[in-house]
């Protein structure tokens, strides 16, 4: 049997995974990422966990359905808690809201090795998910967009280093997502503006933190000076 077909926001994560590793998949659901990375013999195992019987369940029908029980094992687990460093090599977390990935991850130590790498596909709040990576002595390797049903989604690639960097507040809203080829980084950066005048709006309307509009303020036309260059990049990519 081949391997189940993904969409294009697990296709992204699944292209961050290094070849050979085990790979753990936090919030598993069905189990297709961690079956299609083993069954395209790109990971040699995998550990896929669900915080619910329900989803693990339905990871266990995938994962019997491929005969894949040998080489893929089911964990019911809150985030990382019930996975041991030794097990696995690369983590991902897709499907979730930064701000819970955070908490995940910050309770997790022994993410902090240099041997693993860290899979982040983050559906809200991207920036917190990058400021602690920052703050903890990761390193953002590498990012990717793209678009799924209509959805722009982004994916963050990391590795620890121990070297804590000072970056500008507009780096954890931006990354790496500048040094993307395909058109989407600036879908997503177009979105995450939309966001940020938002909450500008919302604070200027109730006359509060005027210190805290300025910088959103400032933030926003950082984030456009990106998104220009990107648009000018795409256009001349296609002259």
């Amino acid at each position: 049997m081949t391997s189940p077909k993904l969409g294009s926001r697990l296709l992204m994560a699944a292209n961050m995974v290094r070849e050979g590793a085990v790979v753990a998949d936090i919030g598993t659901d069905h189990a297709y990422l961690p079956v299609y990375l083993v069954k395209a013999g790109i990971a040699k195992g995998a550990v896929a966990s669900d915080l619910r019987k329900g989803p693990l369940k339905n990871a266990q029908q995938t994962v019997s359905q491929y005969g894949l029980n040998e080489k893929i094992a089911l964990r019911l687990s809150d985030g990382l808690d019930n996975i041991k460093a030794h097990e696995v090599d690369d983590i991902v977390l897709a499907g979730m809201g930064g701000t819970l990935i955070v908490k995940l991850l910050e309770r997790t130590p022994w993410i902090k090795d240099k041997s693993k790498r860290l899979v982040i596909q983050p559906m809200s709040h991207p920036e917190d998910v990058r400021e602690f990576l920052c703050r903890e002595g990761f390193e953002i390797i590498r990012e990717d967009a793209c678009v799924d049903f209509g959805r722009v989604y982004i994916a963050i690639n990391a590795v620890y280093e121990g070297n804590k960097k000072e970056y500008e507040p507009e780096y954890f809203y931006i990354g790496r997502l500048p040094e993307c080829e395909n058109g989407f980084a600036g879908l997503h950066l177009n979105k995450q503006l939309q966001r940020i005048e938002k909450r500008a709006k919302s604070l200027k309307e109730a006359g509060k933190s005027p210190e805290e509009q300025q910088g959103l303020f400032e933030l926003t036309l950082k984030i456009k000076q990106v998104v220009e260059k990107l648009e000018r990049r795409q256009k001349n990519d296609k002259c």
